[in-house]
């Protein structure tokens, strides 16, 4: 469980860097008596703005604002906490932190108050990542995700599992007190039925989660073909501007041009390269090499080839050295020169989407194609925000209560097995919201955060 930090005095400018109308100077510790003093000069009503004049060391005037002041533990990081909101010059904004420090503050850590906030047990650790998610949202789909994990709805959800598996231990626990009765015993508290919905509730979550994570991170989406089908007109068509230069001749395209654009609250990162083919120019090799490690790093493949000649050699070639897990769409471009209407057929091997990146006849179904790759439902408003460790933990999760299901169905059940692999489960979701964390995770997670917050 967390439990209460060092005492030492933090300071650190809370608000982004450059000018701004208001500016903001945050401190945190257990007593800031001696920053009230030195910096405010009289004792100030907890939680009511204050207008004062903020002194240097000599007693001259470094700005007028508003001084908030909130007593421990009624703070957002538990402890005393001190807020100078400043005219917004950096000038100013560096004059006052630099009294803080001079009264006996430290600068803050990236993340150190939020940190703190954790430690104190304001918050978890699912609720502090929501705070950096929440400041890094991309789309309003989701900083809404990322508000859902900070107010710890997330956390509702993983804890009631945690709940749940706590339930069912104890009935196993009791059942190995009666080592004669743990057959009757188990089957009359439901043990089988508890285990499945537990795992339903977690495949439920854990697929929300998958969501979030796409929210989150996005998809890197790669554009690849032969050289003049279409890859740079069809990438100015999704990005809803002219990112990439298009002409007819072939070759145009010697690196790879980059752009995000949002597809009903997805961030997707799109990537044009270089035209695939045999080449004697130096400079297009390597863009055809940068194009090839491009594709190694892929989330998603657009595959775009000429409507007027589908079956062509040479895209074979190319999907013949894609990387076998690479999702994939075969997009038939120019079907306004093959007179052809838009369409979109789905198979099992790759989704195939006829258009025309040049009047742009076709690109909703495209965009319906993208989402459907990469697993994003209709519906993203119940998704959490979820990063990459709470997925590994929900998946290890899972199978150790796929593991307790085969030993509850053997006879007779070794429940001595089948309490270990609830307790494994337990732990593994007890890490989400940080009861089981170790020092390095957190100082993975709080390091990314940006300094003051």
């Amino acid at each position: 469980m967390p439990t209460p930090i060092a005492t030492e005095l933090i300071a650190a400018i809370a608000t982004p860097a450059g000018r701004g109308g208001i500016g903001i100077v945050r401190v945190s510790g257990r007593d800031l008596s001696r920053v009230v003093e030195g910096i405010v000069g009289r004792a100030l009503t907890p939680r009511v703005a204050t207008s004062a004049d903020f002194a240097g060391v000599h007693g001259e005037i470094l700005d007028q604002g508003l001084a908030l002041y909130f007593p421990a533990p009624a703070s957002y990081t538990g402890e005393t906490v001190l807020e100078l909101h400043c005219h917004g010059g950096p000038a100013v904004l560096a004059q006052v932190l630099r009294r803080c420090l001079d009264l006996g503050a430290r600068l803050a850590e990236p993340g150190e108050f939020t940190k703190r906030a954790f430690l104190n047990g304001k918050i978890d650790l699912a609720q502090a990542e929501g705070v950096a998610d929440l400041i890094d949202a991309a789309t309003a789909t989701a900083a809404r995700a990322a508000a859902r994990s900070l107010t710890g709805a997330f956390s509702a959800e993983v804890r009631a599992l945690v709940d749940g598996l706590t339930e069912l231990r104890m009935y196993t626990e009791a059942s190995l007190d009666f080592p004669d009765e743990d057959i009757e015993f188990m089957h009359a508290t439901d043990a089988g039925g508890k285990l499945a919905r537990l795992r339903e509730r977690l495949d439920s979550i854990a697929a929300r989660s998958h969501q979030g994570r796409l929210l989150r991170d996005g998809l890197d989406v790669v554009l690849i073909g032969q050289p003049n089908v279409g890859k740079s007109s069809l990438m100015n068509q999704l990005a809803g501007e002219d990112v990439a230069i298009v002409t007819p001749h072939a070759g145009t395209t010697r690196d790879a041009i980059r752009s995000s654009v949002e597809i009903r609250g997805i961030p997707l990162h799109v990537i044009d390269t270089a035209g695939l083919r045999e080449s004697v120019d130096p400079v297009e090799r390597i863009g055809i090499e940068r194009t090839w490690a491009t594709i190694a790093r892929a989330d998603l493949a657009l595959i775009v080839t000429d409507a007027r000649a589908p079956e062509h050699n040479a895209d074979a070639a190319i999907v013949a050295r894609l990387p076998s897990a690479l999702r994939r769409i075969v997009v038939r471009n120019k079907i306004d020169l093959a007179g052809i209407e838009p369409a979109r057929s789905e198979s099992g091997v790759a989704d195939e989407v006829w258009l025309s990146a040049k009047t742009g006849a076709g690109i909703e179904l495209l965009r319906d194609a993208m989402l459907g790759a990469a697993g994003a439902h209709e519906d993203m408003e119940g998704t959490f925000l979820a990063r990459e460790r709470h997925l590994a933990a929900m998946r290890e999760a899972a199978l150790h209560l796929e593991a307790a299901a085969r030993h509850l169905e053997a006879s007779p059940p070794p429940l001595e097995l089948f309490a270990e692999e609830l307790r494994s489960a337990q732990q593994a979701l007890s890490a989400i919201t940080g009861e089981f964390s170790a020092d390095d995770l957190l100082g993975v997670i709080f390091g990314r955060f940006c300094i003051g917050k």
